[in-house]
């Protein structure tokens, strides 16, 4: 299992990179892999500010469809238009290509304050 030490994470397997004041978010390898294959991926909140743990959309795999939660609070400014043509890029690469959405964060430090990569490896075991 991939688990990127420059990252952050949450319990519900998001991870977060922070940019400037824009945090790339998408889901770990251990989430796609528990999930399997991905065929759709929907967002429907970019242009929208939400708190943290909002639902800001849905990821669909073969048997399952499961909600996607803001590991921080912010504006969604982009969805990566790459994985709508082509979901299976969250399974191949959940760290790179795959990424969710940028969202312009309302405080920084709240993502300093998500789980690192160790604290992520000791959660999924």
């Amino acid at each position: 299992m991939n688990i990127p030490a420059e990252l952050r994470y949450t319990k519900e397997h998001e991870w977060v990179r922070l940019e400037g004041d824009v945090a790339v978010i998408g889901i770990t390898d251990f989430a796609q892999g528990e999930l399997g294959d991905i065929v759709f991926v929907e967002v429907d909140t970019e242009g929208e500010s939400l708190d943290v743990e909002e639902v800001f959309g849905t990821i669909e795999a073969v048997k399952t469809v499961s909600d996607l939660f803001m590991p921080c609070a912010g504006e969604v400014v982009e969805f990566n238009a790459a994985i709508e043509d082509d979901p299976s890029l969250v399974n191949s690469d959940p760290y790179g290509a795959g990424w969710l959405i940028k969202v312009k964060v309302a405080d920084a430090g709240a993502v300093e304050a998500l789980m690192d990569a160790s604290a992520y490896g000791a959660h999924v075991g």
